[in-house]
């Protein structure tokens, strides 16, 4: 029998929203669809006669809701911010009580808890889900990160569990030979609740600030085999896709291989990531990520110095003229070819636990200050598969969390400690060449000071604190005293030199 209303329905036809209506459409879920320009619905509609639920196309707000099976659940995926609104604002005086908004772009997480707060109040149900895996995971199976009341995750979650990416339970890697029409079966989905109002878009926040961490890694990598050994992209291409083949097997190093190989569309003979111009964008969850960090004293400094490394790229003409004026060492690197290749994997290696270890440690903290309950282990399950960070070293964090919920930070993780005491020479020695050879590796470098100051029983701050007690009388705590009880030194007036009049 033929259904009369749809399943869910999608509001926004850019190509993530064709994409993700596409996937729900191929798992054999009814899809009504809306865009405000509607020779775009018409169109999407036309172009897409056979799949397997069926899409449905609507010219107006109200004919869209109306196509609607109850409780009616509608994705939004439109821009961020005042889009979004705009579009809730349109859909709620068209709905009715219990029916679920689902915001599947990349919002910011105090405005989710914002219009759930809004929306429950009411009556209405919002789901803010972080979605995953750009255009190709969309399409195919994307992570799926949602937050809000369990009651509407239920409701949801039979079309999430079927569209999302999924992972063999065992080993943790993606299954592969999703096509259209013909969805993956078995394996784990990608995607569980991950808590309350914000917990989602939180968690896909983290999510890009630890992708920003990973790919300025990898971009470190590369500078430091073409800046220190002169590699050519092709030889450095094969190198990657050597190391995809180890512990490092993840999307990013996969494509990086792949990019690196690459030639010049128009001119077959250069590599073509030698012509693309080193200025590299970026859309602002890693800004969030970073400011959240600070907001919070949560120490991420791996994932800041990767928003900061693509804010110093943008600033081209600036570094063009200073390469002119400013001058680094003359030192070149003389030693063994594959001694340097091994460390800087290593290096690699390292950082990245670090990196995780910090965006993990920030998602503990939030969930605190926003009184959640996240599944540490689960969330690494879910990036297992269909998300941009996807790697073979998230099944460790997976199992890293399995023996201890309550593990405070990844590197105390018996895994990640042997790891990082095999590798640690080598990641020093890539660190401090690096420095001698004038090549930046920020994120290498801060990754170490991070992984230093984490192992040290007592850090410089003592001095701080009592430079901070003298000159603003902000008090410190004694070595020889119980935490928590506050003294003062009553300092004497600074010597001040004097002004010749």
């Amino acid at each position: 029998m033929a259904k009369t209303h749809s399943d869910i329905g999608l509001v926004g036809l850019a190509v993530m929203g064709q994409n993700l209506a596409l996937n729900i459409a191929d798992h054999g879920f009814r899809i009504s669809v809306y865009n405000r320009t509607v020779e775009k619905t018409d169109k999407f509609v036309a172009e897409n006669p056979n799949t397997p639920g069926g899409l449905v196309g609507s010219k107006t707000l109200a004919d869209f809701v109306a196509s609607l099976a109850k409780p009616r659940k509608v994705v939004i995926l439109v821009q961020a911010g005042k889009a979004t609104d705009a579009v809730i604002d349109g859909l709620v005086p068209l709905l009715a009580k219990g029916d679920i908004i689902i915001d599947g772009g990349n919002a910011l997480w105090t405005d989710t808890i914002r219009r759930e707060k809004q929306l429950r109040e009411k009556n209405l149900r919002f789901i803010g889900s972080g979605v995953s895996g750009g255009e190709e995971g969309a399409r195919f199976g994307p992570s799926l990160m949602p937050g809000g009341e369990f009651a509407a995750w239920k409701e949801l979650q039979p079309i999430w569990e079927a569209i999302a990416a999924k992972v063999d339970g065992k080993t943790g890697k993606p299954i592969a030979g999703a096509k259209p029409g013909q969805p993956v079966s078995g394996g784990v989905p990608c995607t569980t609740h991950i808590g309350e109002n914000g917990a989602g878009h939180y968690v896909k926040m983290i999510h890009n600030g630890i992708e920003y961490g990973d790919m300025q890694m990898i971009c470190e990598a590369y500078a430091l085999m073409s800046g220190l050994l002169g590699l050519k992209a092709e030889e450095m291409g094969e190198i990657f896709s050597e190391w995809n083949r180890g512990a490092l097997d993840s999307f990013l190093i996969e494509i990086t291989a792949d990019i690196l190989k690459q030639k010049d569309p128009a001119n077959k003979r250069k590599a073509f990531v030698d012509i693309v111009l080193d200025t590299a964008g970026q859309k602002g969850t890693g800004k969030w990520t970073s400011t959240n960090a600070l907001d919070m004293g949560v120490p991420a400094p791996t994932i800041a110095e990767a928003v900061f490394a693509r804010c110093i790229s943008a600033i081209k003409d600036e570094r063009v003229a200073a390469s002119k004026i400013l001058k680094g060492p003359s030192k070149k690197y003389r030693g063994s070819k594959k001694a340097l290749i091994k460390a800087i994997h290593d290096a690699l290696y390292c950082s990245k636990i670090c990196s995780y270890a910090q965006g993990f440690q920030l998602m503990r903290t939030a969930q605190q200050e926003y009184n959640w309950k996240l599944n540490f282990g689960e969330i690494a399950q879910i990036f297992r598969g269909g998300c941009i960070i996807r790697a073979a070293f998230l099944q460790k964090i997976t199992e890293a969390y399995a023996r201890d919920p309550n593990l405070a930070n990844l590197l105390l993780d018996p895994y990640f400690n042997k790891m990082v005491k095999q590798a640690q020479e080598n990641w020093r020695k890539v660190v401090s060449l690096a420095a001698e050879c004038g090549v930046a590796a920020p994120t290498f470098s801060s990754a170490l000071a991070y992984y230093d100051s984490y192992r040290s029983a007592r850090l410089p701050a003592n001095l701080l604190q009592a430079q901070r007690d003298y000159f603003g009388a902000h008090t410190y705590e004694r070595t020889d005293k119980p935490r928590g009880k506050f003294f003062h030194v009553d300092w004497p007036e600074p010597t001040r030199p004097q002004l010749e009049a």
